[in-house]
């Protein structure tokens, strides 16, 4: 029996496994959830550990403490920051506070876990309490006239659920007892009780698939945080990559309004020289002023912008923070000329990659499964209570005779009765003195409302969640049709855009010299010149909006981070 005893209560204080994080795909950059939670179960001392005492009462630290952005100095060359498109994503997973922010929601999710566990988590609660006590009588049979008494009880108690849903209960009581009654022959009386009792559910609550529901529960939510924060992440690179396109674009249409300013002041000085040589009339130089002044309007304004999309994708990356790289120029090494991506779409397949691969979608999934755990969770609530239970209790007694039992007998001998508390625990832990118990315990309600309608609730929510994953299905394919649309859309307009723009650049040279010829006056010159500069415009707003569609294409079909070779653990 005692065997049984100290087996049955090593079994209740096993810890549970913490599951290892699986490793990254070599040749990619690896972005790992932390799994500081993951080990908060192992971390987490046993009683009566010293690591236990310190966890308890030591004073935890609220201080977060930020570090600073990392790995800036290594793109570092020549007094500017050099970044290619990889190496700029690579910076926004390192640096952005932002990525930080939707990790740690997973971790909460990860302590959901730990919480649902706790079901099986043994407790043991001790009291002792003394009581001194005097009291005036009115009966002979009190033993006194003024009862003195002292009760000093001790209580032990241990109870710990299995995940087979065995319930194990273990109680121990020992009470000192001592009084100036004249007829107590037992002075003080030393008494103790050890008992140890199993419950084991036969319908509801039975098994380890039953008990261990809220755990599998927490599990499938972890995994609904983790593809969120896929999601999340998808979502963040999507922002951060078009901060890129943005510097690019500004850049762009830096350099081609700059080059319409020269464009201009070469008109403008062209003019002026013939103003001067009586070739023109004043009234004539108005025009190439204005054109000038439009055109440095314009840079300035091209200037302001880039600065501002260059200051947002500093943001980015944590460079507005790291003071020996804030001021550096940027240099993006990104080729915004070159039209990647393939130039026909299988769209049946994108679709199905998309159906496959999103991670909202593989949420709307999961939340499935968590459906059916919900509905088994119901229909064990509407089952009746059956538990068959036992137990067995020792007694022990001890203490001082100060009288016979009876009158007229002699004080039993010290080895039979009288001694300390050796003796009334050595009586109740070897069970001198058992007494068994069994029994069945049924709990049958006639009528459970409240387990009816949570049933009915939990199927209505798998109803729900089924027809909002089919529209949400109906909505990414439409969703990568139209993306792959935009793509295709923005490939032609691109090609248009370049042919436009070498149109323009032949009529500005054709009126140059129609120009020179006389054939023409500077107005038509200035023109070509406007549409020139319209269609440089042009070609760089539908080459970057190629990039941006090809971008969105690969977030509608789930396919971002594979196409940019991030791993998320």
């Amino acid at each position: 029996m005692r065997t049984f005893l100290l087996s049955a209560i090593f079994v209740c204080a096993l810890p549970l496994a913490a599951q290892p994080a699986p490793a990254g795909e070599p040749g990619k950059t690896s972005f790992a959830i932390s799994s500081d939670a993951r080990k908060l179960e192992k971390s987490d001392p046993l009683f009566p550990t010293p690591a236990y005492f310190k966890r308890r009462f030591e004073t935890p630290s609220t201080r977060v403490e930020l570090r600073m952005p990392v790995r800036l100095n290594e793109y570092v060359a020549g007094g500017k920051l050099e970044l290619s498109l990889k190496s700029y994503l690579d910076l926004v997973l390192a640096n952005n506070p932002d990525v930080s922010v939707i990790r740690l929601q997973v971790e909460t999710a990860q302590n959901a876990i730990t919480r649902a566990a706790s079901l099986f988590d043994p407790l043991l609660v001790a009291r002792f309490n003394t009581t001194r006590s005097s009291t005036p009588t009115a009966d002979t049979l009190a033993g006194a006239a003024v009862l003195s008494q002292l009760n000093q009880p001790l209580n032990i108690a241990y109870t710990h659920t299995m995940d087979t849903g065995t319930q194990l209960n273990f109680g121990f009581t020992g009470t000192k007892t001592s009084n100036n009654n004249a007829f107590q022959f037992l002075n003080p009386n030393l008494s103790s009780s050890l008992g140890f009792n199993v419950t084991q559910p036969l319908i509801r609550g039975f098994g380890r698939q039953v008990t261990r529901l809220p755990i599998t529960i927490a599990q499938g939510r972890l995994r609904n945080a983790e593809l969120n924060f896929e999601d999340n992440l998808i979502n963040l690179l999507v922002a951060a990559e078009n901060a890129y396109w943005d510097v690019i674009a500004a850049r762009e249409n830096l350099r081609v309004q700059e080059e319409a300013l020269k464009l201009n002041d070469t008109s403008l000085k062209r003019s002026q020289r013939e103003l001067e040589l009586g070739a023109i009339s004043q009234l004539e130089i108005y025009q190439p002023q204005a054109q000038y002044a439009n055109a440095e309007i314009f840079v300035t304004q091209a200037r302001f912008r880039l600065a501002q999309a260059e200051d947002a994708l500093r943001r980015q990356i944590g460079a507005d923070i790291d003071e020996s790289v804030r001021n550096l120029p940027i240099v993006l090494t990104e080729s915004v000329t070159a039209l990647a991506g393939p130039a026909t779409f299988n769209r049946e397949e994108l679709v199905a990659t998309a159906i496959r691969k999103r991670p909202d979608l593989r949420v709307a999934r999961q939340t499935l499964d968590i459906d059916d755990l919900g509905i088994r969770s119901a229909t064990n609530a509407l089952r009746p209570d059956v538990s068959l239970t036992g137990g067995v209790t020792g007694l022990g007694r001890s203490g001082v005779f100060t009288r016979p039992i009876t009158p007229g007998t002699p004080i039993p001998p010290a080895a039979l009765l009288a001694g300390g508390i050796n003796t009334a625990l050595g009586q109740a832990f070897g069970f001198d003195y058992p007494t068994y118990t069994g029994g069945l315990i049924v709990r049958f309600p006639v009528r459970d409302r409240r387990a009816a309608a949570d049933f009915a609730d939990s199927l209505v929510a798998k109803k729900l969640d089924t027809y909002r994953l089919r529209a949400a299905e109906q909505n990414a394919r439409l969703q990568v049709l139209n993306a792959i649309n935009n793509v295709e859309n923005s490939r032609a307009s691109v090609e248009l855009a370049k042919n436009a723009r070498d149109l323009a650049q032949k009529r500005v040279e054709a009126e140059q010299k129609r120009y020179e010829l006389g054939a023409t006056t500077i107005f038509f010159v200035l023109a070509a010149q406007t549409d020139l500069t319209t269609a440089e415009s042009n070609l760089v707003r539908e080459t970057v909006n190629f990039r941006r569609n090809l971008l969105q294409l690969f977030q509608r079909t789930g396919q971002l981070l594979d196409e940019r070779g991030i791993v998320v653990q």
